[in-house]
């Protein structure tokens, strides 16, 4: 990892429909953004770790527990672009964008995320996946699939099954994890892109990136607790999961 620069950012914002101010909520008594902050900073290889957030009760908060915080503007439609315009601001070669609503993402997921731009300089882009187990989740349009090439490349996200099982072949079916890492100057590229049709009829900001040509390596997880690291908090209901999923395991 000699010579380049690795940030972590985590966009954070403070409105959300289902369950406002949801990254200042606590689980177990820790609010989730400084969870997520805390296994971010686990990860090696990360020089920095920032959240970018268009709330002063978000930033007073990360700075609080000695993070660091970006403002960003208000008006972004997706995480994204709020994770654009702090990278701009940063000096930095890769960039990982983290979920800031899954506050026990897998430290080691970043390594294996990363891994890919450090041996390929010419590859922009990386993410990773996993193989599905749950019955429920092969219909489950919330569970996005993915369906790679040879070399690992994704050929395409979708919110249906895929591929559709049409014959019985033995085959894996692959859950995309929401992690990215890009080249900096291709983020700041991509998201000048005009959103484009797949996308929007998926509503998917990956498929863009496709449709403009841009490879986007995956990466198998070898985490063996998928169900932990990706879970995403999104409701009330979730934050009592979350919490039941620790003491089940015994964490705090």
């Amino acid at each position: 990892m000699s010579g380049v620069t690795i940030v972590g950012i985590i966009p954070s914002r403070y409105g959300s429909t289902r369950l406002p101010g949801k990254a200042l909520k606590p689980i177990l008594g820790k609010p989730m953004i400084q969870r997520v902050h805390e296994q971010v900073s686990r990860a090696r290889g990360l020089s920095a770790v920032y959240v970018a957030t268009d709330d002063e009760r978000i930033a007073d908060f990360v700075e609080s527990f000695g993070g660091q915080a970006i403002m960003t503007s208000p008006d972004h439609p997706s995480g994204t672009d709020r994770l654009a315009e702090a990278a701009a601001q940063l000096e930095a070669d890769i960039v990982v964008n983290i979920q800031g609503d899954q506050p026990f993402v897998d430290p080691h997921m970043i390594e294996e995320l990363v891994q890919p731009l450090l041996d390929e300089p010419p590859l922009q882009m990386s993410t990773l996946i996993h193989a599905l187990t749950r019955e429920e989740s092969l219909t489950d349009p919330s569970v996005v699939k993915v369906v790679v090439d040879r070399e690992g490349n994704a050929l395409y996200f979708s919110r249906s099954l895929i591929p559709y099982p049409r014959e019985n072949v033995p085959h894996p079916v692959y859950e995309h994890i929401g992690l990215y890492a890009y080249r900096k100057d291709f983020l700041i590229t991509f998201t000048k892109l005009a959103p484009t049709t797949l996308e929007l009829v998926e509503s998917l900001e990956q498929l863009r990136a496709l449709e403009h040509g841009c490879r986007i390596r995956t990466v198998e997880t070898k985490c063996a607790d998928n169900e932990l690291s990706g879970f995403s908090i999104d409701t009330p209901k979730d934050i009592e999961q979350a919490e039941a999923m620790l003491r089940e395991r015994g964490l705090e």
